[in-house]
């Protein structure tokens, strides 16, 4: 335990677990849940973007900053665990499948895009390829075992990032189903109301 937190120390002091993330008192959410909630919050988006009229419309809401979020929230509820390294070891998993089924689900760019397209097109185009690319070599091998989980974990989460983006570009473009059509994400679960501080009716 002295070694997971002492990694944890050094990430955090890199700004490579944010520190509220680490405070944060609150039970977190599972990864799929937490996925849940920031494809939810994508949809609202693309649905307030496509009431502006066509002419005046740029895709300019991509954003994985979630997907990140939730790959570190499912890592802290790993150190938080009895298990950390089995724990990170099966989010690995998880979020590699994640990333295959989205990836499947998304169609071949119809012709190679020039700079005159439209930037969704050029966006989607380049991360398809980028998703359906090859690593350069084992990026997280002869690491001590809790850095190297930690970066397999990582890795796949950047993965996930890849195949996400992807897919808001062609749901934009309207090549995509909704995630949750797709069965690759679930309805959120409701908001819990804020409980009011004691004294205070």
């Amino acid at each position: 335990m002295a070694k997971i937190v002492s990694v944890l120390a050094l990430l955090t002091g890199f700004g490579l677990i944010p520190l509220a993330v680490l405070a944060q008192p609150d039970p977190l959410p599972d990864f799929q849940t937490c996925m849940d909630v920031e494809i939810a919050g994508f949809e609202q988006d693309l649905s307030r973007l496509m009431e502006t009229p066509a002419d005046e419309r740029d895709f300019d809401i991509g954003d994985v900053r979630g997907v990140d979020y939730c790959g570190t929230v499912g890592i802290v509820r790993c150190d938080r665990s009895d298990a950390p390294i089995p724990c990170q070891q099966a989010l690995t998993v998880e979020q590699e499948a994640l990333h295959q089924r989205v990836l499947a689900l998304l169609p071949e760019p119809d012709a190679p895009t020039g700079p005159d397209a439209p930037f969704a097109e050029r966006l989607y185009a380049s991360v398809w390829a980028l998703a359906h690319g090859s690593s350069a070599g084992p990026d997280c091998a002869g690491m001590p075992l809790q850095l190297e989980t930690w970066c397999a974990t990582r890795e796949a989460n950047r993965r996930v990032q890849t195949s996400v983006l992807a897919w808001q570009a062609a749901r934009y473009l309207g090549l995509a189903e909704p995630a949750v059509s797709a069965g690759w994400a679930r309805p959120p679960p409701p908001t819990r109301p804020r409980q009011r501080p004691e004294g205070l009716r």
